[in-house]
């Protein structure tokens, strides 16, 4: 076993970009909620006008700053393939997921993906994996499974392959992007805004391509810019700075509480009733976050 009084101590910088990222994982809580809200729209439309509104709200801050901050949009393709690849790739794959296997099978196999930033991170320069960010990290997965599944037992049937498939790239996808985005930190955190609109114009493509626009009422609306704000805009934008200047593999760990934290906020605002499973769950994944927190925790 490893003796933590030998590990790197994480200095001040990486401890607030490490909280500015679990911003993120706090924003993703409230994503079942708003969805419940704006339940009626079609995906893709739902998809392209919250990062719309994410995109603009980008934007307009951009334009406050002045033209210099505007000319941070403009990156090299490959920041640009990266960075939309990631965040429409992700959601494009996890929406096949779902059509084409059961719900709590396609989302345990997606939600691999902090796992999978653990264990990715290893391969960035200067990165280290320890016993206990890999503990951590298990304990949260753990949880998360009592969660998604509640406790019942999972039906892996051969003939949902390809929702199955398309889990795992969704896994990949998202924990790729979260990696290798580590490798462009010189890119300014300001650029998601064009990211995002880049998203927004796949995500209406593929809406008016394959389905039929749906008018939004204003509990909808309000719905839709609660997402295109929060779990779809600003959570991308701390989660990018988080990913680049902070201890990614605590963000892996840490991402397990996004299940938990949803689940509370469905239970809270009545949509969902609490449990002694959900306690254990959540003994777990907040023993994991703690676990994997080891090294930040020392600098406090």
């Amino acid at each position: 076993m490893t003796d933590t009084t030998l590990l790197p101590v994480a200095d001040g910088k990486t401890l607030r970009a490490t909280v500015i990222g679990g911003i993120a994982i706090l924003l993703w809580s409230s994503l079942a909620l708003f969805t419940t809200w704006a339940q009626g729209i079609p995906t893709f439309q739902l998809l392209g006008l919250s990062f719309a509104i994410a995109a603009f709200s980008g934007f307009i801050i951009l334009a406050c700053k002045g033209k210099d901050s505007l000319r941070k949009v403009k990156q090299p393709l490959v920041v640009w393939m990266l960075s939309v690849g990631g965040l429409f790739g992700y959601h494009l794959l996890y929406f096949i997921a779902l059509s084409n296997a059961p719900a709590v099978e396609a989302s345990l196999i997606a939600y691999l993906w902090p796992l999978l930033i653990v264990f990715f991170s290893a391969l960035l320069p200067g990165e280290r994996l320890y016993w206990f960010h890999i503990a951590g990290t298990l304990m949260g997965l753990s949880g998360a499974v009592l969660i998604v599944t509640k406790g019942q037992s999972l039906a892996w049937e051969a003939e949902h392959y390809i929702g199955y498939l398309a889990a795992v790239a969704c896994a990949l996808t998202w924990s790729g992007y979260s990696v290798l985005n580590r490798r462009f930190s010189s890119v300014p955190t300001e650029a998601v805004s064009g990211f995002c609109a880049a998203t927004a114009l796949l995500g209406l493509i593929f809406h008016l391509t394959t389905e039929t626009w749906i008018a939004p009422d204003s509990l909808q609306w309000l719905a839709i810019l609660a997402l295109g704000l929060g779990p779809v805009g600003l959570a991308f934008f701390v989660w990018d700075y988080g990913t680049k200047h902070g201890d990614i593999q605590v963000l892996g760990a840490l991402s397990y509480g996004a299940p938990l934290l949803s689940t509370l906020v469905l239970v809270f605002s009545g949509k969902a009733e609490p449990s002694w499973l959900l306690a254990g769950a959540c003994l777990l994944i907040v023993g994991g976050a703690l676990l994997a927190s080891v090294k930040l925790l020392r600098k406090t």
